[in-house]
């Protein structure tokens, strides 16, 4: 575990410059604004270890797959998530020497995240040859209330003597992937003109043909006696201010800057707009734009914040967490999803995977309106054709949703995920359970859901085998969540999950049968749907197989799990892990560690179907063998736990999921941050120590806290109505914000919610 950012509710902060750890802080730094963001790279030049990363939503390029020996069914692409134009450099000198912070003396540098207000600020002392000092002030953010904006303003302050700065504001299309296969550059020149008012750069993706446009205008303030100079180069225009200031006097520069893609606009507009938009936030000025900004995050704290009270290291974990999420999502544009990276880094090809509606979708549900959460879901209802294609491509009937996508084809290249982890399906078909259970939208399986329903259906039941000998249906040559077990058989998970796909279809198709019989004819007439397929969903779920190990009255994770050598992590020696970085591929399939939850993840799914002592159980075979080496584990764990009473353990496993990043816990920080597995540090407060459960069209809550902590609270949309829980070691006090009353349980004992009236219940209360 590595920690290089200080402990604070409200900030992510950097003393002093870690040079070795530059990448780990650039993560945590990242900003965005759900349609575009970055990581946290300094404005001026940095000769060091650092991965710069501009990204703009949607923005993608199909990398060729390339592997040793082709598959069929093989996808065609690997999609990356492009490194866009760099449009926050400004390059600097003092005194004719070029400002590098990897080759200056630099004294009280602070990088610091100010989450309350989506600001990344910096300050910092340089220090020459001659021994003078230079002050340093930098401010950036993301407009959240004009997407297309972004604004930069640099400060540079001579203390002791007078000093020639040069200040050069750019943009930059020459950028690299650093996961490209052979070090290509995927972006080409369309257009670029520079003027010392306004500086325009459009770029386009090859094979995709995306088109960005990065707009620049700037003000200084400080050096009435300033000369400006245009120059440009390759894929480059930039203005070069030149000022003389006294000791003590400011220089501050004001970037202005604009990002349009052809995703939004027209070819002939998309440069226009790029203009237009940067001289609207020119006009209206810093002050003006960063007030606005900063009131549109006031009110999403106002929302949706969490708070704990008495553990700053658990506050700010959660906070930084819902925090990223705001940023990388924010439900305006059906056409895009949420990446396992975000804006924060390259890997993973910053695709949609099957995260989003398994972690994801929770906490956008309960949070926000329910328009977000069925924005998620159109979204796979808009890629279904492509999953249906997907399954085709490896011989199966039905819809197979990819484990990776940008445009619904299935774009991963590794054939245990690729081929194998088909759970995936379920987590589609979940969600929508999810969603319908929690909005009581019930029209959307009639307008959307059914479709998608009746072809993962159709998929499960092509992809499942009779066993005409035990007289089961078995599922073979699969990969369960735990990805550290590769074509296994029969994972219980993957059959589990499948015949629940199976099941809820037919209960929805009875439903429509008798509320939408027109519409369900359509559709079922549409996809061909006979009796006989239908009666076989039936034979299929009744008699899929469901591994069990007698000996410890468990589900078994998998045929063939006992034959493992059954340790535990406890018995793992500290300087293995993670296991992912010390050992060998062949040592962990041969191993019993798990990754992340596997059974217990169908116990958390589906945990309205099974009894706490089933949960017990298996919670206390598995844990232990887990090494929570995804940062999909924690989260589940910390919930089953606080379910079932363990509260050392909940709280463990929930400084896990909230700190992981921040932590580093899993030694991959660098790499960008895990921001689908963020909404589970929110699930582990919400689900786990508030106990949020949603059945009979109801909420039920059974709270408690953990000792270490004085208190917390979070707030819920349920149906059209936001209420507060606050927690504290004495009860539970709710009270509405919004909507008509609503009836609350909490302990299983009714309470009612209306007219924005506190009610206060102690936790003696059954």
């Amino acid at each position: 575990m590595k920690r290089v950012c200080s402990v604070d509710p409200w900030l992510v902060q950097e003393d002093g410059l870690h040079p070795h750890d530059n990448r780990l802080a650039e993560s945590l730094m990242s900003l965005g604004n759900g349609h575009m963001g970055m990581r946290g790279n300094f404005e001026e030049d940095f000769s060091g270890d650092t991965l710069q990363g501009t990204y703009i939503a949607g923005i993608y390029y199909p990398d060729k797959t390339r592997v040793g020996w082709w598959k069929i069914g093989y996808p065609e692409y690997f999609a990356k998530v492009l490194n866009a134009p760099n449009f926050i450099g400004i390059g600097v000198k003092i005194n004719g020497r070029s400002v590098d912070l990897a080759k200056w003396q630099v004294e009280s540098f602070q990088r610091t995240l100010d989450m309350q207000r989506s600001l990344l600020q910096r300050s910092f002392i340089l220090v020459d040859e001659d021994d003078q000092r230079y002050e340093v002030f930098t401010t950036r953010f993301l407009s959240r209330t004009r997407r297309e904006v972004a604004a930069i303003q640099y400060s540079i302050k001579p203390l002791q003597q007078p000093a020639q700065i040069e200040m050069t504001p750019y943009l930059d299309g020459d950028v690299v992937n650093e996961d490209a296969n052979y070090g290509e550059k995927f972006w080409e020149l369309m257009d670029q003109s520079c003027t010392t008012d306004v500086s325009t750069l459009t770029m386009k993706t090859k094979k995709t043909g995306f088109v960005v446009t990065a707009a620049m205008r700037w003000s200084l303030q400080g050096d009435e006696d300033s000369t400006v100079a245009a120059n440009e180069g390759d894929k480059y225009v930039g203005n070069t201010l030149t000022c003389q200031a006294e000791a003590g006097q400011t220089i501050t520069l004001t970037k202005y800057i604009a990002v349009t893609t052809n995703r939004d606009w027209s070819a002939d507009d998309i440069g226009p707009m790029a203009v237009q938009g940067v001289s609207e936030a020119h006009e209206v000025g810093w002050e003006s734009l960063l007030a606005e900004h900063v009131a549109a995050w006031k009110q999403i704290w106002a929302d949706g914040d969490v708070t704990i009270a008495g553990d700053d290291e658990a506050q700010q974990g959660v906070r930084f967490n819902v925090f990223q999420l705001h940023q990388t999502y924010t439900g305006d544009d059906p056409r895009l999803n949420i990446g396992p990276k975000g804006f924060t880094g390259e890997k993973y090809g910053g695709s949609t995977y099957w995260d989003t509606e398994a972690y994801c979708l929770p906490f956008y549900l309960s949070t926000m309106d329910s328009s977000i959460a069925r924005n998620l879901l159109i979204y796979r209802h808009n890629h279904l054709e492509k999953a249906v294609e997907n399954a085709a491509k490896l011989g199966c009937r039905g819809a197979l949703y990819p484990m990776v996508t940008m445009n619904g084809e299935e774009c991963h290249n590794e054939w245990e995920i690729t081929f194998e982890e088909i759970h995936r399906n379920a987590a589609i078909t979940y969600a929508i359970f999810n969603y319908v259970r929690y909005t009581g939208d019930w029209q959307y399986l009639a307008d959307y859901g059914y479709d998608v329903l009746l072809e993962t259906s159709r998929y499960w039941a092509d992809r499942a085998q009779y066993q005409p000998q035990k007289d089961v249906y078995m599922i073979l040559g699969v990969t369960g969540p735990n990805e550290y077990e590769n074509n296994i058989n029969n994972n219980w998970y993957t059959n589990t999950m499948a015949a629940w796909n199976l099941r809820y279809t037919l209960e929805v198709r009875s439903y429509l049968e008798t509320h939408h019989a027109q519409r369900l004819h359509e559709i079922e007439q549409d996809r061909g749907l006979t009796a006989e397929e239908r009666q076989l969903w039936t034979v299929i779920k009744d008699k899929m197989y469901f591994p069990f190990i007698d000996e410890h009255n468990v589900f078994a994770q998998q045929d063939g799990f006992m034959d493992k050598e059954q340790l535990t992590v406890e018995e793992l020696d500290p300087k293995e892990r993670p296991l992912n970085q010390n050992w060998s591929w062949d040592r962990i399939l041969r191993s019993v560690f798990i990754k992340q939850a596997d059974v217990l993840q169908g116990l958390f799914f589906l945990n309205h179907e099974f009894d706490e002592d089933t949960k017990r159980r298996n919670f206390l075979f598995y844990e232990p063998r887990t090494v929570h080496e995804s940062s999909l584990s924690p989260c589940v764990h910390s919930i089953l736990a606080g379910e079932l009473g363990m509260e050392s353990k909940a709280y463990e496993l929930y400084l896990r999921t909230a700190r992981l990043d921040l932590d580093n816990y899993n030694n991959d920080t660098e790499d960008g941050l895990h921001i689908t597995s963020m909404a589970g540090s929110w699930m582990s407060i919400v689900y786990g120590f508030g106990g949020l459960r949603v059945h009979d069209d109801t909420v039920h809550l059974k709270p408690f806290v953990p000792k270490a902590w004085d208190g917390y609270s979070f707030k819920l949309m349920f149906r059209g109505r936001r209420f507060l829980v606050a927690v504290n070691q004495d009860g539970c006090e709710l009270r509405q914000e919004q909507g008509e009353p609503l009836t609350v349980y909490v302990h299983g004992e009714p309470v009612s919610l209306q007219n924005k009236e506190g009610v206060t219940i102690p936790h003696s209360q059954p």
